[in-house]
C-alpha cells in the first residue's frame, strides 16, 4: 500500500517490478487520485486499485492484509505527522508483521516525528542510504539529495516489551 501517492510513481514501479500494489491518497484530492489512475493506465497498469484514504481518518474500507506499506516523502508537513503515524499505526495494528518504509528530507530541526512514534508505540529503523549508492548529492539527474539530508526509515509497531 502507497500512502500519499501523489502521482503513485514509487507504487508504479514496484508494481512494473511485479508486486501487488495499492495506490492511495486524501479523499479530499479527486484530481490526485485521477492523476494516480492515469500514471497506472499509461503504465500499462489498469488492474492497479487506486484508493482515497485521508490520513488520520480511520479507514473503514477493507484491505487485504499488507506487508509494506510505503510512503515517499509524506512527512512535509508538521501538521500533518500525527495523522500520518495515526493512520500507520491503525494499519500496522490491522497488519501486525507489517512495515512502514518511508523517507524523510529534514526541513527544520524544530521537526521531528520523535514524539508521535513513541506516543503511537512504533520504533523507527534508520537505513543508511550509502548502502544502496543513494548517498550522492546527484541521483539520475536530479539535483536530490544535492546538500539535503535525506533519511529513509522503516517503521514498525514495538513489541510488548517496547523494542
Amino acid at each position: 500500500l502507497q500512502v500519499g501517492a501523489g502521482a503513485g510513481l514509487p507504487g508504479v514501479l514496484a508494481a512494473r517490478c511485479g508486486a501487488e500494489v495499492i495506490l492511495s491518497d486524501s479523499e479530499e484530492l479527486p484530481r490526485c487520485l485521477q492523476h494516480c489512475r492515469r500514471s497506472c493506465r499509461l503504465n500499462g497498469l489498469p488492474h492497479v486499485p487506486v484508493l482515497g484514504l485521508t490520513w488520520g481518518r480511520l479507514p473503514l474500507l477493507t484491505l487485504p492484509p499488507l506487508d509494506i506499506i510505503l510512503g515517499s516523502d509524506v512527512f512535509f508537513d508538521p501538521k500533518d505527522f500525527e495523522d500520518i503515524l495515526t493512520t500507520v499505526y491503525y494499519l500496522l495494528e490491522k497488519n501486525p508483521h507489517a512495515q512502514f518504509w518511508t523517507t524523510y528530507q529534514v526541513r527544520s530541526a524544530d521537526w521531528s516525528i520523535e514524539a508521535w512514534l513513541c506516543k503511537w508505540k512504533l520504533k523507527a529503523t534508520h537505513i543508511p542510504l550509502h548502502l544502496f549508492s543513494a548517498d550522492k548529492e546527484h541521483l539520475a539527474g536530479s539535483s536530490l539529495p544535492g546538500r539535503h539530508t535525506i533519511e529513509m526509515m522503516i517503521i514498525s509497531l514495538t513489541t510488548p516489551d517496547g523494542t
